[in-house]
Formats: C-alpha cells, structure tokens, sequence
C-alpha cells in the first residue's frame, strides 16, 4: 500500500485547495484590513528560494568516518606521553620490525629522545554516492600533548564508519591555517596549531549504498520544519504534476514519481528541486552572548513601549604613598597602598520605541537607543519577558 492510499485526505490537496486554505491562514494573521495588507507585504518581500536549498532528500546523507593514526615529522613540536611512544612503536611493529627484542630497544630508546611524532585522529565525510577510487579531504587533530602539527606528515590511516567497517584510507601532509613560531625565549602561536586538514587525503576503498526512492516514492525533509513552507513545496510540485505531493507533516513531504517518468526518476526529481518557492521566515531572535552578535528575522515585530539603559561604571584607583616616622621614634619608613573606589550610574532619558512593522524600522528604532551589541542581548531578553517583544527568543 502505497502513501496516497494511507492518507487519502492528502490526495484531495490541489493546488487550488491549498491557495484557499493560504489565503485562509493570512485572513487569520490580522483582524483588519491594514494587518491583511501587512501581511500581504511582507510575503512580497519574501526571496524566492529553489526547493533544494531549503529542503534535503530522506535516505541522502553524509557518513562520519573516524581513524586514529600518527603524524611524523614535526620538528621538535610532537607529543612526549607514554602512549605516543608505544602508538610510534606498535607503528613501527606493523611495518616489519617485530621479533628481535634488541631491534625493538633501539626503536624505543630513539623514540624516547625524540618528539617528532603525534598520535592524532582523522576524521572524514564521506558523501551520498561517493565510489571507490575517489578522494575526500580529512581533519587531523592531535590526540597528545603535541604543541604543533605543522610540517607533518599523516601516515597510513584506516577510517572506519559506525558499522566498523573500513570505508577510506587516508595519508598525507597536514597543512594548518597558522602554526607555533619562536625560538628558545619566546613562541608566538597563530589559529590552531593542533588541528589541520589533508586535502583530497583519504581514497574510498567501499561504497555505502544510498537509496532515496521507496516503493515509487521519495521524501523530503525541510530543514527548518513549517506548515506554510510545506504547503508551499507541496503546491509547487503539484502545479507541475498534478496529484503527486502530499504533506506527511510541517517537516516531510511526500512526492510520488509518476508513471512517464518511472525509468528515469532522477530527471523528475532534479526538475521538482529546481521549483522556486516563497518559504515561511519564522519571526526569531538569536544571540550569541559570548561574541555579542544578534541576529534578527524579518518577521521580528515589537510592540511600542518606553526603555531606559543605563550603564554602571566602577572605578577603583590604587596610589601607593610613603609613610614617614616621627623623629626619634625608632619607626621605619613604609609604602602604604591607597585605594580609592567610586560607583558611577550613567543617566539616561527614558526612549520610547514605536511600534514596528518591519525589521529596518526595528533597527532604526534600536540604535537610536545607542547602546553596544551586548547591551541590545540584554534589552531584547526584556522585551520578551515584557511581552512587547513578538519572536521566538534563542541564547546561544
């Protein structure tokens, strides 16, 4: 039984159903005929978007590969633990030298004087359809106390998939955005010296089957799961081949592959990606409270209300003064520290914000404000627990 049968509620969608059932859900955003119009505006204003760029296919998706390998020739910049000198070892076993316990001493007692080596894992994507023989880049971090990979040199790595399986092999040199310079007195580092990347350094040794179509069907889950943008995907599609998209749910839609284009189901799926959509912005607020950044949607609306901001100043001053005995009195002369402390509130006017229709007269409203990007956090997260404030809320 195929997903028509199961909902045929969901067959009874056309395309002119769902504009009615719309056109219904934008009468209802507003009371008046000037909320209508609003509403009206700022879908207008909303970017058209091919289906592909908000959407993703059920059943297509990366695979996280993982390996744990060595890094050689560091320069003085390798790690010096105990389980780097018997990760360099066992290393070592594998390429031959094995048996002869006096070649075994030598290896160990080099590597003790050494720290050119780095334990580090490798971690890998390996992409939908990817064949054997084909490169993927890799991430190599140090899993020691290695203070730079820089100049290194990844040996042969088996990346394995959650089933253990091996599916990529990596090696190659570890090229870093930065590294650790200095000499003897100082060192200076730039970026992240204990992470680097391999480009094109792993070769995929097995494929991992990916099937998208199931039962003459395939899946399309929304990113950012919404019932208007749903309907919209489903209209879409259905404008194109009528009867074929259905709504399982505000985040997955249903599209069946007709019957003319059951033997080359790619080419339908690629023109139903290529459709243009208007999606649903979600009014919402997000910030970043340790880089101070705030980012607002265009659906942000804020009612009118009245904000003062004021800053607290805290001033602490130190001055060291000289305390001199009396005469004859057998005293010593003393620093004394002198510390000075002093609270200062800024004063400002209360400002009264209007009430916005858009996200510039919201920014234009806000900066007159004059307050720094964190301030804003903290005016923003007062505003929602006010209520004026008519947005979802996210502190990262």
């Amino acid at each position: 039984m195929n997903v028509a049968q199961k909902n045929p509620s969901h067959r009874r969608h056309t395309p002119r159903m769902l504009s009615a059932v719309v056109g219904a859900m934008y009468l209802l955003a507003g009371d008046t005929v000037a909320d209508r119009l609003l509403m009206s505006s700022v879908l207008a204003q909303s970017p058209q978007v091919r289906i592909k760029d908000v959407t993703d296919i059920a059943g297509e998706h990366q695979n996280d590969l993982v390996g744990y390998g060595l890094v050689v020739g560091l320069a003085g910049t390798g790690g010096t633990s105990e389980s780097t000198k018997r990760a360099a070892v066992e290393s070592l076993q594998k390429l031959g030298l094995r048996a002869d316990p006096q070649v075994r001493a030598i290896i160990q007692q080099a590597r003790e004087k050494t720290n050119n080596i780095s334990v580090v894992m490798v971690t890998a994507k390996l992409p939908p359809y990817a064949k054997p023989g084909q490169k993927i880049d890799v991430i190599v971090a140090a899993f020691d106390d290695a203070e730079s990979l820089n100049g290194g040199l990844l040996l042969r790595t088996p990346l394995k998939g959650v089933d253990g399986e091996v599916y990529a092999v990596a090696s190659g040199p570890v090229s870093l955005n930065g590294g650790t310079f200095g000499g003897q007195g100082a060192t200076v580092s730039k970026n992240h010296p204990t992470t680097g990347r391999v480009a094109n350094g792993a070769v995929i040794e097995a494929e991992v089957p990916t099937t998208i179509i199931h039962q003459g069907y395939f899946h399309l889950l929304l990113r950012q799961p919404e019932v208007r943008t749903a309907m919209e995907i489903a209209g879409t599609v259905n404008q194109v081949a009528p009867e074929t998209a259905t709504i399982v749910d505000p985040g997955m839609v249903t599209i069946r592959i007709p019957e003319q284009s059951i033997y080359q189901p790619f080419d339908f799926i690629s023109t139903c990606l290529d459709l243009s959509i208007t999606p649903a912005t979600p009014a919402k607020v997000t910030i970043n409270e340790r880089t101070g950044t705030v980012v607002l949607t265009e659906s942000v609306r804020i009612s009118a209300v009245a904000i003062t901001h004021g800053n607290l100043i805290v001033s602490v001053t130190e001055t060291p003064e000289v305390s001199q005995p009396a005469p004859f009195s057998q005293g010593e002369t003393t620093t004394v520290p002198r510390t000075d402390a002093a609270v200062t509130e800024e004063q400002r006017a209360i400002n009264v914000i209007p009430t916005s229709t858009t996200v510039a007269e919201l920014a234009a409203s806000l900066n007159a404000l004059g307050v720094t990007p964190r301030d804003l956090s903290s005016i923003l997260q007062m505003l929602k627990e006010s209520g004026a404030l008519h947005a979802e809320l996210e502190i990262k």
